[in-house]
């Protein structure tokens, strides 16, 4: 089965750390479950996830993701076949939103909508080479 990954923004919908925990706890389920390793970047104006594995799997999740009200304004950034994983030991690595990302004013100028799929790769694959 080919493997892909993909990358999805999204705002959040009543954010706080008990939403996110949920969020972390089914995920985690979930992914151990399908074969899905990945990370989401969060703070209080944005999600920022990426999914690898199974691409049925994967696309299943994604799938999941646009239904839950917890996600606002979901915008693909990424869908592309890889032959290896970035996250290969994370059924989902959890990562406050990095200084070297886009601001909470850039984003609200509209960073995720001009951001272009090379530039959301490379956010996660410098976070990859980060310590956990």
């Amino acid at each position: 089965m080919p493997m892909i990954q993909l990358i999805y923004a999204s705002r959040p919908f009543g954010f706080d750390e008990g939403a996110l925990a949920a969020i972390l706890a089914v995920s985690r389920r979930c992914n151990e479950r399908d074969g899905i390793t990945g990370a989401l970047i969060c703070r209080g104006d944005l999600y920022l996830q990426l999914l690898e594995g199974p691409q049925e799997l994967v696309e299943a999740a994604y799938q999941r993701i646009g239904w839950d009200r917890r996600h606002l304004d979901i915008k693909l950034l990424s869908r592309r076949t890889v032959t290896e994983r970035l996250f290969p030991g994370w059924a989902m690595r959890d990562d406050p939103a990095r200084s070297w990302m886009w601001t909470q004013a850039e984003v609200n100028a509209g960073a995720i909508d001009r951001a272009t799929e090379a530039e959301a790769v490379a956010i996660f694959e410098r976070l990859a080479r980060e310590p956990a």
